[in-house]
């Protein structure tokens, strides 16, 4: 029987996009309101492919090397995107 106590599903994409997300919108002098960064955050995380691990609570999620170069590729790419649609159509009083 599959002990759930000690297991997390994660979309380890969710992951990758968060540690991304600040610097490429720095980067593209992009807001970074919270209202446009989850904005932001939700549309490059729908155009990606989910990337689903399953890990122990308060382990640190092991980096899958042989495709993290293509992931930061494809992310970039999904939040660069991503800003330029939110910073047509921004949901914030500036």
């Amino acid at each position: 029987m599959l002990d759930r106590n000690n297991l997390e599903l994660r979309n380890y994409m969710e992951v990758c996009v968060l540690d991304l997300l600040e610097p490429v919108l720095k980067n593209l002098n992009a807001c970074t309101c919270d209202n446009c960064q989850q904005d932001i955050l939700a549309i490059a995380l729908n155009s990606l492919p989910a990337k689903y691990v399953v890990t122990r609570k308060g382990e640190m999620y092991t980096k899958l090397n042989n495709l993290q170069h293509q992931f930061d590729v494809d992310i970039v790419s999904a939040i660069a995107k991503a800003s330029v649609i939110v910073s047509r159509n921004p949901r914030h009083d500036r």
